[in-house]
């Protein structure tokens, strides 16, 4: 059978968080529209080429993922005397989807008679945001957590705003889906009133290569208002080695910058944090806290007995910064990001792997990857 490679495919490829996101190919698509050649010029803007050399890999690094077929958890139950709301197994959509999953998991306490204080389990993207909105609602938080940025897995992250590999087809609902919109336009609002240098996020251009002409994203269709100004920019525009290129406005968020700065607004918002790690769902009745949220990621699995969890291991190549770089680019299974911290090359993804240890062959297959691209640009 053919592989067709399409965006859809290549938008999975840009998230270093992975796992199966397919929306109904029935919904009402949007397509991108077509740069007209008389108004586009000829290149209408620079494109900086990446230097693309194994001596100028600064580090690699690996993250997993906490991937569930069916999608992320935010739900609420008792346990003892207290209520605990769930809040994880975003799989490749933790970052990006971290606010809009928030919002419903302080919905589901809002729903409660309860108040107060609140215990927040997990300190990467979607425990941040929690208890950051947990402290505007007047909420006293306290973040229990075995690891604390930058030692996350949110810090392993590509971090481009796309809700990515956050469900199987298969395993999809109407309920679902809905939730899973009401989260990605919450978290887009969020964003967006984070964007500058303080929180490390930041607008770019993302240029999309394919060997085909390509139908508009069943995502982008379905949420058309999170994905402005697509558009197909014609051969002469353009200097990358490809037929069809496409172009996505996005932002992009530096998991380095804005953890911390998350951190430090937790901890002027008065927020305590106790460095602790849970082994059992038993132990949470020790927390003086009456309200928990589970914002653990694998730990749904390990904790809390969510056997449905999975790892799927993703591995990033690191190459020293070129500022002058100044948009992302992807391809059907290929990924540049440019960061201050370095220029993100990837990606993998590897279901069911629970190693740290880097791929050789992963590794390999990035970097001659992206340097046939860039070595080919005019």
């Amino acid at each position: 059978m053919e592989r067709v490679i399409t965006r859809r495919n290549a938008l999975r490829a840009a998230a270093i968080a992975a796992g199966g996101l397919v929306l109904s190919p029935g919904c009402a698509l949007r397509k991108p529209y077509v740069v007209d050649p008389a108004k586009a010029g000829r290149w209408p803007r620079r494109f900086a080429r990446v230097h693309v050399d194994a001596a100028r890999i600064i580090r690699t690094v690996v993250g997993l993922r906490p991937f569930r077929p069916a999608g992320f958890v935010v739900r609420a139950e008792s346990l003892g005397n207290k209520l605990l709301i769930h809040n994880y197994g975003h799989g490749g959509g933790g970052v990006t989807l971290s606010w809009g999953t928030a919002h419903l998991a302080v919905d589901e306490l809002a729903r409660s008679s309860r108040a107060g204080a609140a215990a927040v389990l997990g300190c990467g993207a979607v425990g941040l945001a929690t208890a950051r909105l947990l402290q505007r609602r007047g909420v006293a938080v306290t973040i229990y957590a075995r690891d604390l940025p930058p030692n996350t897995t949110s810090n392993i992250a590509g971090a481009s705003w796309f809700p990515s590999h956050v469900f199987d087809d298969a395993r999809r609902t109407p309920a679902f889906d809905a939730q899973f919109e009401r989260a990605a336009r919450l978290a887009y609002r969020e964003f967006q009133m984070l964007v500058g240098n303080e929180y490390g996020v930041h607008w770019r251009e993302q240029y999309f290569l394919s060997d085909t002409r390509q139908e508009a994203e069943p995502l982008s269709g379905r949420l058309p208002d999170v994905f402005p100004a697509s558009a197909e920019i014609p051969k002469h525009a353009h200097p990358f080695p490809a037929p069809f290129v496409y172009r996505d406005s996005m932002m992009f968020i530096e998991p380095s910058v804005y953890l911390a700065a998350l951190l430090r607004d937790f901890y002027i918002a008065g927020g305590r944090l106790v460095v602790r790690a849970f082994r059992e769902v038993s132990e949470l009745s020790a927390l003086v806290e009456s309200v928990a949220f589970n914002c653990t990621g694998l730990g749904g699995r390990g904790i809390f007995g969510n056997e449905e969890m999975t790892t799927v291991k993703g591995q990033l190549t690191v190459l020293v910064p070129q500022p002058e770089v100044d948009y992302a680019m992807v391809t059907n299974d290929l990924y540049m990001f440019p960061r201050t911290d370095g220029i993100i090359l990837g990606g993998t993804f590897e279901r069911g792997v629970e190693t740290f240890e880097p791929n050789p062959d992963a590794a390999a297959r990035i970097l001659a990857g992206h340097r046939r691209i860039f070595d080919g640009m005019r």
